[in-house]
């Protein structure tokens, strides 16, 4: 009989409050239930903006979530930077954060710069780390089906 670890794992965090964490689905890791989702929600990506999200992954830290989430559509490519930006400049154990980004298209400027393609993929996660300025992510989505991919592929 094989036991599986308990589901739900609270920590403390400051005085007075409590996170809980549970698996991602069969990964093994566990990710706070609360997550930060990145999503430029201007087409500016200025000072202001730059402020406003490492305040918030900052504070998002400090209540225990250790889930970011973003993707490479999100303004094209400026949320990623963001964010990159913001944890770079938080300064926080990175193999405590569960990173994840989303794949499917950035731009149209090529022929194959949309879908979910072998090479897409491997040349979108190569332009997402970059923007993020990390070594990995912990995680990528596929952003939508591709109909035109075989599943296999």
């Amino acid at each position: 009989m094989v036991l599986r670890a308990q589901h739900t794992d609270y920590r403390t965090i400051g005085e007075n409050g409590k996170m809980a964490y549970r698996y991602l689905g069969k990964t093994g890791m566990k990710v706070s239930v609360l997550s930060y989702g990145n999503w430029l929600t201007t087409d500016q990506n200025n000072d202001e903006t730059q402020k406003l999200c490492n305040e918030s992954v900052k504070k998002c830290w400090d209540a225990g979530i250790n889930f970011f989430d973003t993707a490479e559509m999100y303004a094209s490519g400026a949320a990623e930077t963001q964010l990159g930006k913001a944890i770079k400049l938080l300064d926080a154990p990175r193999k405590d954060m569960v990173v994840s980004t989303k794949l499917f298209f950035l731009n149209h400027s090529g022929p194959n710069d949309v879908g979910l393609s072998r090479k897409r993929i491997i040349e979108g996660c190569k332009a997402s780390l970059k923007r993020l300025q990390m070594e990995y992510v912990d995680l990528i989505f596929a952003h939508r089906p591709d109909y035109n991919t075989p599943l296999e592929e």
